[in-house]
């Protein structure tokens, strides 16, 4: 009759599975960031679209009288007195 004999060794440290768990997650945030910034669609265009600004006109604005102001500048606020 055979004996069989069953002697465990130490048990062994997950440590590293835990390292490759993580680099795969880092490469996959890594690849979907490049797909996201390179090859994902462009925004629709609406050929019909415009953007209009409008600019006040005014003088050289050198604060000459041809500033574009509009005139004299208000009198100041007179002072209190106690």
């Amino acid at each position: 009759m055979a004996t069989i004999v069953n002697n465990p060794g130490e048990p062994r440290d997950s440590s590293a599975g835990w390292a490759v768990a993580v680099i795969i997650l880092l490469i996959v945030v890594a690849v979907g960031a490049i797909w996201f910034t390179r090859y994902r669609g462009a925004p629709a265009q609406n050929p019909g679209s415009t953007i209009q600004v409008n600019l006040p006109t005014g003088g050289s604005n050198t604060g000459g009288s041809d500033a574009g102001g509009g005139g004299a500048a208000p009198a100041p606020a007179p002072t209190q007195t106690q």
